[in-house]
């Protein structure tokens, strides 16, 4: 099993590329079943969790070629062979309920596995079905799976309110109005940048929608979708984790290929906590002004300060001059990497919602242990300002998030390796 070892102390300089986003490309590859042409994915990320969405599509019979080193996807869907989602592929992530509107809109039918995926919180499917419900679909569940037909094989717009904002069942029920007969309107629909990256897609695929990025999205379902390409927008997550690896270690790096403006709130903290972020012709550079200062966060959806964010921002936060409360809005199982930053030496009190971070003068390196996939790029940063050594064991939730991550670090002057223990 691979470990990450890292050497902290050393200030980081140069340039990080950002890839594209995991969140928006395992939401745009399911839209490949929504028509029987080509779709072509550029900027594509190599994660674990592209393979694996890759494995659950090409289960269904759809055609999936990696090209360019992978970094662009070549889907077709013209002829699915299978309508079961199965469960040893689906467990594996949560995104896999994705597919479950595409199917349901173009073919009518469909069996889908009840997803797993991190354990940070319950994060329930069911704003899925009762959406796919109020558009004629006929759900059951049955052995841990979702059958799905729809009488008369056609969806029906509808009127769907969602009582709290959620990413995957705005982007599952998109995609389902998309095919269906009528006008769908979402209300309280998530406006997180993904959704917007999504609807261009299908927007390009002849689908109407209007509103994406805010609170309403209205979808005019037509007969057919075609093929397109697109290119997947950077990843705003992996651009506020670098954004913190200058502030915790030292230096100054540019990160190219995203603007900052993709995560305007963790800017503003991130300022208000005492680093520099300038967008400039070459990237987005950043680096610490002197000490930092403690800052009070709160998890909101987009365009709050995100969830994925917060792991990040404590081991930012566990080094700052004075004390800072994090109140984490979204999951409720979202700090399970305390434990593990309290091994390094931060000071971290967590009741409930909210962990109070009284920041040390510095952290010390330790063995740790990835609980999930953004708590181990927080051991990770901690790790890049620790004295001393840094050992990460778990990786394989590191590898589902972030493309080469000790290459990108390490090119900025970290000393980071992956090292595989002897079986």
């Amino acid at each position: 099993m691979d470990k990450i070892r890292i050497v902290g102390g050393r200030p980081l300089s140069g340039e990080i590329a950002i890839s594209g986003a995991k969140n928006a490309c395992l939401a745009l590859m399911p839209a490949a079943l929504l028509t029987d042409q080509p779709l072509t994915l550029t900027n594509a990320p190599r994660l674990a969790d592209i393979k694996t969405m890759r494995s659950l599509l090409g289960a269904l019979g759809c055609e999936v070629a990696a090209l360019s080193d992978g970094r662009v996807l070549a889907l077709s869907a013209e002829e699915l062979t299978s309508l079961h989602a199965d469960y040893e592929i689906v467990r594996q992530m949560r995104a896999s309920i994705l597919v479950l509107g595409p199917l349901l809109a173009r073919y009518g039918k469909a069996e889908v596995s009840l997803p797993g995926g991190c354990a940070i919180g319950a994060r329930p499917v069911n704003l899925h079905l009762q959406g796919l419900a109020h558009m004629g679909a006929e759900l059951e569940l049955e052995g841990g799976y979702v059958e799905g037909t729809v009488p008369g094989g056609r969806l029906k717009g509808a009127v769907i309110e969602f009582p709290t904002v959620s990413v995957g069942a705005t982007e599952n029920l998109m995609m389902a109005a998309t095919l269906a007969k009528g006008t769908t309107v979402l209300k309280g629909a998530a406006r997180e940048p993904e959704i917007g990256d999504l609807a261009a897609c299908l927007t390009a695929m002849g689908a109407r929608i209007e509103g994406a990025g805010t609170d309403t999205i209205e979808i005019e379902g037509v007969e057919t979708l075609r093929g397109a390409t697109h290119r997947v927008l950077p990843d705003r997550i992996e651009l506020g984790t670098f954004m913190m690896a200058p502030a915790m270690a030292g230096g100054e790096i540019v990160l190219k290929g995203a603007n900052g403006g993709l995560v305007q709130a963790v800017r503003d903290r991130l300022d208000e906590a005492g680093v520099d972020i300038e967008d400039t012709d070459q990237g987005t550079r950043v680096r610490r002004r002197d000490g930092l200062n403690p800052v009070n966060v709160r998890t909101e959806p987009f365009p709050g300060f995100p969830t994925d964010l917060q792991a990040q921002m404590m081991a930012l936060l566990s080094l700052a001059d004075g004390t800072s409360t994090i109140e984490e809005t979204i999951f409720e199982n979202r700090f399970m990497h305390v434990p593990e930053l309290q091994r390094m030496g931060a000071r971290v009190a967590v009741s409930g919602r909210t962990a109070t971070v009284r920041g040390v003068e510095h952290l010390r390196g330790a063995p740790v242990m990835a609980t999930d996939l953004r708590a181990s790029v927080s051991l990770v940063l901690a790790g890049l300002a620790a004295r001393g050594e840094t050992t990460l064991s778990r990786v394989y939730h590191l590898d589902r998030g972030y493309e080469g991550i000790e290459q990108k670090l390490r090119a900025a002057g970290a000393e980071i390796e992956r090292v595989r223990e002897p079986e």
